[in-house]
């Protein structure tokens, strides 16, 4: 492994910490966000986009101060959108991460590969903690009952969770058979760093069909 590489991942991850932190500061210092689910959102969007997340926080998802005024305009479809795929990707990455790290802790294989493992771990923790960052975005609201929220939640983000999770393997597929020529390390940093790049690929794949499901109603803006 290039030393330099190794440099690379960790200081990524430093930022990245840093930012989610710095998000994570600011809503408990009283910027908390309208919708309960999104002051875990965003400093776990940090956590993967590092600077990127944290200007997007800046720019269109920092709340006015509790008694403060902010702007409670309609949004621009293109923010919907992005906000949409990071709401489903906060789920989808927080399961990554538990999966993971739980296979670090405690490694098993499962089908006679470690990658085939983690993989099903993967979308398995993401799948389940992505449909409860949904529901739990749509049973506060106080419309439907749990079963009703639970199915809602089921018919608006299994198709996001898909999507981003689609755009991740894809991108750890590259990475452990085109750029490193096996599977990484994953008590190694450059693993994390590829994971980084894994959840903005899984933004990319993931904005095209939050797009779609927001203009048929099947997912409402944020």
């Amino acid at each position: 492994m290039p030393e330099w590489l190794h440099v690379l991942a960790l200081v990524s991850l430093v930022v990245a910490m840093a930012c989610a932190a710095l998000i994570a500061l600011d809503i408990a210092l009283g910027r908390r966000q309208p919708m309960a689910i999104m002051n875990l959102v965003w400093p776990i969007t940090a956590l993967y986009a590092g600077p990127l997340g944290l200007w997007a926080y800046a720019r269109i998802g920092r709340a006015p101060r509790h008694g403060d005024h902010g702007h409670h305009g309609e949004r621009p479809f293109a923010q919907s959108v992005m906000l949409a795929a990071t709401h489903c990707g906060s789920g989808c990455t927080l399961g990554d991460l538990t999966a993971e790290s739980l296979l670090l802790a405690l490694p098993f294989t499962l089908f006679g590969s470690e990658l085939l493992t983690g993989w099903t771990l993967d979308f398995v923790f993401a799948f389940v903690i992505g449909i409860a960052f949904q529901y739990f975005t749509i049973r506060p609201m106080g419309e439907m009952s749990a079963r009703e929220a639970l199915l809602a939640a089921l018919k608006a983000d299994t198709l996001s969770l898909v999507s981003w999770q689609v755009g991740m393997y894809g991108w750890m597929a590259i990475a452990t058979f085109g750029l490193f020529g096996g599977t990484l390390d994953k008590a190694g940093p450059v693993f994390w760093l590829m994971m980084q790049i894994a959840m903005l690929a899984g933004f990319a794949t993931a904005c095209p069909v939050n797009a779609w499901l927001l203009k048929r109603g099947i997912k409402h803006p944020m």
